[in-house]
């Protein structure tokens, strides 16, 4: 074997996916010599998934073998395509679209429950006093508790939003009720859920004699933080620690306040114990 072979034979760490076509450096040589263009050489490295690891010895070498400085990067970026994990406690991976909930070693997807049921509340007040005293609206979920539950009391959250995903696909998960993409945890209010009935309600509006109000009060809003790990991907905190019970991260599905809103709320719950 010349010494080049024995050189860029090294290289060569791993075939790409079943069905593609595996890749050597003397391919690779053959190709650019062969005069058909860098375009077509890097897509035949694309296209093959082969991983590459070069030195800069073995760049040098390829190099003085007249292959192209396109074609010795697409080599050094090429490789199988990385799966999604969706309980992979690292977020720098790849996970499908949604709010996470880091317990331990591993992140546990949040799926989101939309609000089937609406109620009111104080309308006895309201009533009495002809309006004047405020009614509450309230979004209601099943269930006195949530499935996904930790004894963390300042737990961690990953949201992976829509621009996570290399594809460019949009998921549904982050639609809002007027059909815009929500972009970022800033569009979301965490709040304290109270059991009621066999089921968890928080209120989302109010009304009287003045008006409607839609979204939570300022008072039942629980602070929270977030910071940019990567493009579409959030990790965040409450400020401070929890309190054990019933919880969740609320945006409304539908434009509007009063029940129409409540009805259409979607919350990513949980439980601290």
């Amino acid at each position: 074997m010349s010494r080049f072979g024995a050189l860029l034979g090294l290289a060569l760490i791993a075939a790409g996916p079943a069905g593609a076509e595996p890749l050597t450096v003397e391919n690779i040589v053959a190709l650019s010599g062969a005069g058909i263009g860098d375009e077509a050489v890097i897509a035949k490295v694309k296209a093959s998934g082969t991983r590459f690891d070069l030195s800069a010895d073995q760049m040098i070498a390829l190099k003085q073998k007249g292959v192209s400085g396109a074609v010795i990067a697409a080599m050094l970026s090429s490789g199988p395509t990385a799966v999604a994990s969706p309980d992979s406690p690292d977020p720098g991976v790849a996970h499908p679209t949604g709010a996470y909930l880091l317990m331990s070693d591993k992140m546990t997807r949040m799926n989101a429950t939309v609000s089937n049921q609406s109620k009111t509340g104080g309308i006895i007040g309201y009533a009495l006093t002809a309006g004047i005293a405020s009614a509450s609206v309230k979004a209601s979920i099943q269930n006195e508790t949530s499935r996904i539950q930790t004894p963390d009391k300042q737990p961690t959250f990953y949201f992976f939003f829509d621009e996570a995903n290399a594809d460019g696909r949009v998921s549904s998960t982050w639609t809002s009720g007027n059909g815009s993409a929500i972009l970022s945890p800033s569009e979301f209010t965490l709040v304290r859920l109270m059991k009621k009935g066999g089921r968890r309600e928080a209120r989302v509006g109010s009304f009287n004699i003045g008006g409607a109000k839609a979204g939570v009060m300022d008072k039942d809003r629980i602070p929270f933080d977030f910071a940019l790990v990567r493009p579409g991907v959030y990790k965040v905190t409450a400020n401070s620690p929890l309190t054990p019970g019933e919880y969740g991260f609320l945006f409304s599905l539908q434009a509007g306040a009063g029940a129409t809103g409540a009805a259409g709320a979607r919350i990513f719950d949980f439980t601290v114990i």
